[in-house]
């Protein structure tokens, strides 16, 4: 999914541009990781941690069945693998 690829690879520019600051939230880094390898379950549990609302909660399902149906297991690994990179770099 060249889609996916993309947004990654932008979000990876952009927080190199903002300054080189690559910590990240380690609440931030759970929900990326869940999104990409947990179930929708998993996922919407985790959200609802931050935000209980009915809408919020469905869209997170929706958001995340559509990725799941969309992203093959190789595209979700090759997102996981720049994520890694992104918070191993030294130039953080």
């Amino acid at each position: 999914m060249k889609g996916a690829r993309v947004l990654v690879l932008l979000w990876a520019a952009l927080l190199l541009i903002s300054g080189g600051n690559c910590e990240i939230c380690s609440a931030v880094k759970r929900n990326v990781d869940l999104f990409l390898t947990g179930t929708p379950d998993e996922y919407v549990e985790q959200v609802a941690q931050y935000n209980a609302r009915s809408v919020v909660l469905d869209n997170a399902r929706t958001l995340k069945n559509c990725a799941d149906a969309k992203m093959t297991e190789e595209d979700k690994e090759n997102a996981l693998s720049v994520l890694d990179k992104i918070y191993t770099s030294p130039l953080c």
